[in-house]
């Protein structure tokens, strides 16, 4: 029996199975038998024909990567086409996109890659439609734009999710609050710091036992669930922001769309006319979490035109240094900041100085 049978078969058992105390040892069992079967999935086969694939992936470039996920004729490449002025093949009939179009934008200083990915199938996590290859390449991306036809907006975003969440990529949502270590002797050792509505130790241990792990040290330091666990123990996820671009808003009355605007994370437009592209700009920026940061060469003004842009966990004017050149850190004496993050205008900081949006800093060397 292959792996797909076996996923089947496995999430009918489970469907077929009461939701309860007593069954919920079975339950963790069986998902942590899915998890073990999906990973194969997710890993690369032998021979080297496991990767994304020719055609599908592109180099990286710019300060963040957003990829647009949807069924065939969504509308995808004519926001792409419009958005970044690339030009996407648009036609009225399916599967016109059938490799990965890139394409750039700058906004508020910062360089954005977008990528339009062929149109995935209902079952692409499961190879369908090359899908593997397209959600291969979603889960490099610092955001996803999951772009829904505005006439069946629900049906298609479940299914997208679904397949999405199938591939290991968990939408909108935080890592789970949990320590997990193996080690080599000492059995499992729980240490819950608040209430757990599902957790306990018999059922750590079921989970742990399906991925045999019989010694390992546990901390629960929020109400966690099954699935949450697995997945910390899968170490495979990668939690992403996505945002709902419903299209075609040009083809509903006014009454529907104040209905599906609440939807969350979702931005309606159209693609086509160019409508509401600012609202759905904003968003994209509030969700990338960028800090930019302008540089100051001594005697001379800021540098509003390029700034230097860091990831939301790492503003420090280290990492500010490292972003221009590594070297830069080696004749490092200190560095004066003006902006929110200080008290004083200019004020002298050291590297590990955190940096807020929009500082000014002028690096002063040895």
């Amino acid at each position: 029996m292959g792996v797909l049978e076996r996923i089947a078969d496995i999430e009918a058992e489970m469907a077929r199975t009461q939701k309860n105390k007593a069954t919920m040892s079975h339950l963790c069992m069986l998902k942590s038998r899915l998890a073990k079967l999906k990973r194969e999935l997710l890993e690369p086969s032998g021979g080297g024909g496991g990767g994304t694939g020719e055609g599908f992936d592109v180099a990286k470039t710019g300060d963040a990567r957003i990829g647009f996920v949807g069924f065939p004729s969504v509308g995808k490449s004519t926001l792409l086409t419009n958005l970044a002025g690339v030009y996407s093949e648009v036609a009225a009939y399916e599967f016109t996109t059938l490799t990965t179009v890139p394409g750039v934008i700058r906004f508020k200083g910062a360089k954005i890659q977008l990528l339009d990915l062929p149109g995935i199938i209902e079952g692409a996590k499961d190879g369908k439609g090359r899908g593997k290859q397209v959600i291969a390449v979603a889960r490099t991306c610092n955001i996803i734009f999951i772009c829904l036809d505005v006439l069946k907006p629900l049906g298609h975003k479940r299914i997208l999710e679904h397949e999405l969440e199938g591939f290991g990529i968990r939408l909108n949502k935080k890592p789970p609050n949990i320590s997990f270590r193996k080690k080599e002797k000492g059995g499992i050792n729980l240490n819950i710091m608040c209430n757990q509505s599902e957790l306990d130790l018999d059922l750590v241990r079921t989970i742990l036992g399906e991925s045999k792990i019989h010694n390992a040290d546990i901390t629960l330091k929020e109400d966690v669930t099954a699935e949450d666990l697995i997945d910390v123990v899968e170490g495979n996820r990668v939690y992403i922001p996505a945002i709902y671009v419903l299209n075609k808003i040009d083809q509903i009355c006014i009454p529907e769309l104040d209905i599906i605007s609440r939807i969350p994370h979702c931005v309606p437009i159209s693609a086509h006319h160019k409508w509401n592209f600012d609202d759905l700009l904003e968003k994209m920026w509030s969700y990338l979490s960028l800090t930019r940061i302008y540089t100051k060469p001594k005697g001379q003004l800021p540098d509003y035109q390029s700034p230097v842009v860091l990831k939301s966990h790492a503003t420090t004017v280290e990492h500010f240094c490292m972003k221009i050149h590594k070297n830069l850190l080696k004749d490092f004496k200190h560095a004066l900041v003006w902006g929110s993050s200080v008290k004083h205008q200019p004020q002298r900081v050291g590297k590990e100085h955190v940096l807020n949006d929009e500082d000014v800093v002028q690096i002063v060397k040895k």
